[in-house]
């Protein structure tokens, strides 16, 4: 993780009020007015603090009709607290200079193994023709397959059930099934019958499993 990530993520940390912030949306998500009120601040003042964690990583948002809730993305807090750590590990055994040219250096080649790995699953599991042969059993593998089917929708559009049954047998015939996948993984949310895509970062990704 380049330093200046490190900084802007640490720097946001460094407010008592968005400490307590993280501390409430560790139960739930909530909308700014119940944070203000829980606080005892101003909704602008929550919508400042909110600005510098996103900027972090640290919350995301999704809209729920006129509404915006605030989640903590507790991934991010876990993969970016252990950052330091490395850095300080690595501290130990190595000069000071090049130290995060090196970890930067070595997320590259994480990155590349990933998306390596990304396309030899895509590679096994569809045919050709982009039909699925089978669910993936490994967790792992199956939300590789997800979010690259999730990926030919778009974001901001509102899907009807049908047209959600009907993009899925594309892939394969058990649209039920991978539909509520969808849904339990956190690509989609579905209100009244109605689907849309969650902002990415909602998403169960595979790179986070252990």
């Amino acid at each position: 993780m380049q330093l200046d990530k490190l900084v802007t993520f640490y720097k946001a940390l460094g407010d008592p009020t968005r400490v307590r912030i993280l501390a409430i949306l560790a139960n739930g998500p909530l909308h700014g007015q119940a944070l203000a009120g829980k606080l005892g601040v101003t909704p602008p003042t929550i919508t400042h603090h909110m600005a510098k964690l996103r900027e972090a990583g640290i919350v995301y948002e999704r809209r729920d009709k006129n509404t915006i809730y605030f989640y903590l993305h507790e991934a991010n807090m876990k993969r970016q607290s252990q950052a330091i750590l490395n850095v300080l590990e690595r501290a130990k055994v190595g000069s000071e200079e090049g130290l995060f040219a090196q970890a930067e250096e070595n997320n590259d080649q994480r990155r590349a193994q990933m998306a390596a790995e990304h396309l030899h699953v895509i590679k096994s599991f569809f045919m050709p023709d982009g039909k699925l042969k089978q669910i993936p059993s490994q967790r792992k593998k199956k939300l590789i397959v997800f979010e690259y089917m999730v990926r030919g929708l778009k974001h901001g559009r509102k899907y009807k059930e049908q047209e959600i049954n009907d993009y899925i047998r594309q892939f394969h015939e058990d649209y039920a099934t991978i539909r509520r996948e969808f849904v339990m993984n956190h690509y989609m949310y579905r209100e009244d019958g109605i689907y849309e895509l969650n902002p990415e970062e909602m998403w169960a990704k595979a790179e986070d499993l252990r």
